[in-house]
């Protein structure tokens, strides 16, 4: 009888064939090679462009930490929306899976304090609403915007907060694309998912005045003030101006603290590439936009600069930009009561270096805002109304006003193109945003409604 064992011995020392991998195996394998192998490369650029930025970041670094990161915004007039995204590090994220806010009404008795548009169709607003003391959140904060240059208005999502009162509250809005925005003034808060949610960025103690946003970036001045109620940017001691990405919040002083002329005002313009600072003591300040390098001085201007208006604003010397050379400046006398006032406007083509005197302004009303458009157009917002004087011409002419003028005239005008410019009564209890579509010369309201 055969031995089984021997046939077992013999398979057992036989050659054996491995079975073949299933089809696809060796191209999964090097496709998980190569993404294997990005990854490192990756990893090595992003450490590269780490040391880049340290190479060219402005020294003293300061990252203001995002308050209260969960409070959920009021949306117009006491209601809430979905709270804030999580931040860490100081500054806070964009969300981009936060569900869209539908648009809600207008809160009724809008009063709108400052105005932002991000091209010609699409601005907001923000103001107080309803009536003091008897909101649904205990504040009366909205904002509304539009997307259709003023014809309609809709109720969006608003910072938690009152209205200026101190170092509190805010009364200024700004906003650079679809995405990011920030209001201000005292207090500073920023959005980057279009308005949904708003978080509060600590300030250490300082005082927004100004804010503006051009390219990548937005630029504050922060400062030191002690005013009270709404004048919050009255009696400040120094301004220095920060700057920040625009995704985030990351503020990086970018100039030289400023002080002189104990309570006096400081502005700020911004062009596609330059900006300019001018401070308390006349004297102007300019650097690039792309936040690479500090703020310089550039040379005294021909007026003193003046104490601030309820905005911030100064009431001496209120300065404009055509574009990164063009500048004009609107010199006026004291601003004490009354229907006249003395105007003096120079222009610079240089950046500020040299003034040229280019005559009287309209004598009427206590200039409150002045504004250039790119094709050389001056318009000033006065207590009596609007000024214009059209590209090319050394004549200044009163706007025609399409509708009953503002009682008290207009506290802030600004032109977003050659035709186009927008601009707000001086009460805002008027509740409308004034549009010109015309270069300046006729402006119709549009109310807040």
């Amino acid at each position: 009888m055969p031995d089984r064992r021997d046939d077992l011995d013999s398979w057992l020392d036989g050659r054996i064939d491995p079975l073949p991998p299933p089809p696809g195996t060796f191209e999964l394998i090097k496709k998980r090679a190569r993404r294997r192998k990005y990854r490192r490369v990756a990893v090595g650029a992003g450490a590269a462009a780490v040391i880049v930025a340290v190479a060219v970041t402005v020294p003293q670094v300061v990252n203001l930490p995002v308050l209260n990161p969960t409070t959920a915004s009021g949306v117009a007039n006491g209601r809430s929306s979905s709270p804030t995204p999580s931040a860490s590090s100081g500054a806070t994220t964009a969300s981009s899976s936060a569900a869209p806010v539908a648009p809600a009404p207008v809160p009724a008795n809008f009063r709108p304090s400052s105005v932002t548009f991000i091209g010609t169709q699409t601005g907001w607003v923000i103001g107080q609403a309803g009536t003091p003391g008897q909101c649904a959140t205990q504040y009366c904060t909205s904002v509304a915007r539009t997307d259709d240059a003023g014809k309609t208005w809709n109720g969006v999502p608003a910072p938690v907060t009152g209205p200026a009162d101190g170092a509190a509250g805010v009364s200024q809005i700004r906003f650079l694309d679809a995405e990011d925005g920030w209001a201000f003034g005292p207090a500073l808060y920023a959005t980057h998912d279009g308005g949904q949610t708003w978080a509060q960025v600590a300030t250490d103690g300082l005082r927004v005045t100004d804010l503006e946003t051009v390219g990548g970036r937005a630029f504050a001045l922060f400062a030191s003030c002690t005013g009270t109620g709404a004048a919050f940017a009255a009696q400040c001691t120094s301004y220095t101006l920060y700057s920040s990405p625009a995704s985030a919040d990351n503020w990086t002083p970018v100039g030289p603290a400023t002080t002189g002329l104990a309570g006096g005002a400081a502005s700020m313009v911004l062009t596609g590439t330059r900006g300019y600072l001018l401070a308390p003591d006349r004297m102007l300040y300019s650097g690039p936009v792309n936040g690479s390098t500090p703020w310089q001085q550039v040379a005294p201007v021909p007026c003193p600069v003046g104490q601030p208006l309820a905005d911030g604003q100064p009431t001496g010397a209120l300065l404009a930009a055509a574009n990164a050379a063009n500048l004009v400046l609107t010199c006026a006398s004291s601003s004490a009561p009354g229907t006249q006032q003395t105007k003096q406007v120079f222009t610079s083509a240089d950046g500020g270096i040299g003034w040229q005197n280019a005559g009287a302004g309209p004598s009427l009303g206590l200039v409150t805002s002045v504004a250039a458009s790119p094709d050389g157009t001056y318009v000033l917002a006065t207590g009596q109304g609007i000024d214009v004087r059209p590209a090319g011409s050394a004549t200044w002419q009163a706007a025609t006003l399409e509708g009953p003028p503002p009682a008290d005239g207009f506290g802030y005008v600004g032109m977003t193109t050659d035709a186009q410019g927008i601009a707000l009564p001086a009460n805002p209890a008027v509740g409308t945003v004034w549009f010109t579509f015309d270069g300046g010369k006729t402006w119709t309201p549009s109310p807040v409604s």
